[in-house]
């Protein structure tokens, strides 16, 4: 299979998941995570604890909820062996995809010759990834502490509080309705007691932050498209998916913020096999800007 071929079919195969999901209803950034036999969390790799991002956060997602692993930890066959274990006989892995970019060699030529910059071309990889639930004989090191979410309704989240003080956002708490203006750069978002539950608010905030961080200033997203727009429905879903790593990060569990733009979602990723990672992509941008906040805070104490 050419390189070409190989990542259609990675475009193709993963988009087409993602919208069978829709279509019956289920958001792959919003498991039922009760159903889980881990916490909410970050899919990571189990050696070097590097998060995976992008659309390998939705793959991995539905790989622990399908296979009910109690662990968001994931590795290679070899670096399963090189840990000193292995992978079950039986066991089938997950594919996830590596995104690059690079310089082919006659290009570099003529860009130079011509004395401008060279085109890289897009690539697309596939790997395949164990959960260490489907290994044996690895170090006790590799098993997963319980976590303990703050999911209770009367809950606050220490970390979250700190994210919004830190990000210097302007956050105008009031009134009925939970939006960001690109206009005037503030998001806006109705008192906690307006919330059946507490950590709804945290959810909505991040929700809102997540369409903060495509302000020109930040990551520059486009953001000009009005309601009912394909412009606006990705916008949506960038902030929909932001909201959601983040939230893992943070041991929240993502919930479904507007699941009535499905539609319009639906509508974009039929248009677009590419969409679904652009936007996984931009949400992961948006998550890390946002989680910096923190890790920032953290450093300097």
């Amino acid at each position: 299979m050419s390189r070409t071929e190989n990542r259609t079919s990675i475009y193709a195969e993963v988009t087409s998941q993602v919208i069978a999901e829709l279509e019956q209803g289920r958001l792959p950034w919003a498991q039922p995570w009760d159903a889980a036999a881990c916490g909410c969390a970050m899919p990571t790799n189990a050696v070097s604890g590097r998060r995976y991002s992008g659309i390998n956060v939705l793959i991995l997602w539905a790989a622990v909820i399908e296979g009910g692993y109690a662990s968001q930890g994931w590795l290679t066959y070899r670096q399963a062996q090189a840990a000193g274990g292995n992978v079950r006989k039986g066991e089938r892995g997950t594919t996830i995809c590596y995104a690059d970019r690079f310089t082919p060699r006659d290009e570099a030529e003529r860009a130079r010759d011509e004395d401008r910059e060279a085109r890289q071309l897009a690539f697309l990889k596939r790997f395949t990834v164990f959960n260490i639930d489907q290994c044996e004989g690895l170090p006790a090191s590799f098993t997963p502490e319980p976590q303990v979410e703050p999911a209770g309704p009367f809950d606050c989240v220490p970390e979250a509080d700190a994210l919004m003080e830190a990000s210097g956002a302007d956050l105008r708490i009031g009134g009925g309705e939970a939006y960001y203006s690109p206009s005037g750069d503030y998001v806006a978002v109705p008192p906690q007691l307006a919330f059946h539950s507490k950590i709804n608010w945290y959810r909505t905030v991040l929700h809102e932050l997540g369409h903060w961080t495509g302000h020109r200033t930040r990551l520059n997203r486009d953001q000009a498209g009005g309601f009912g727009s394909a412009a606006y429905a990705r916008e949506e879903l960038v902030a929909e998916m932001a909201s959601a790593f983040t939230c893992a990060s943070l041991s929240i569990r993502p919930t479904v913020r507007h699941a009535d733009y499905i539609g319009s979602w639906l509508a974009v990723l039929r248009d677009d096999e590419k969409a679904i990672f652009r936007a996984a992509s931009a949400a992961s941008k948006a998550a890390d800007f946002l989680l910096g906040f923190v890790s920032n805070e953290e450093a300097q104490s």
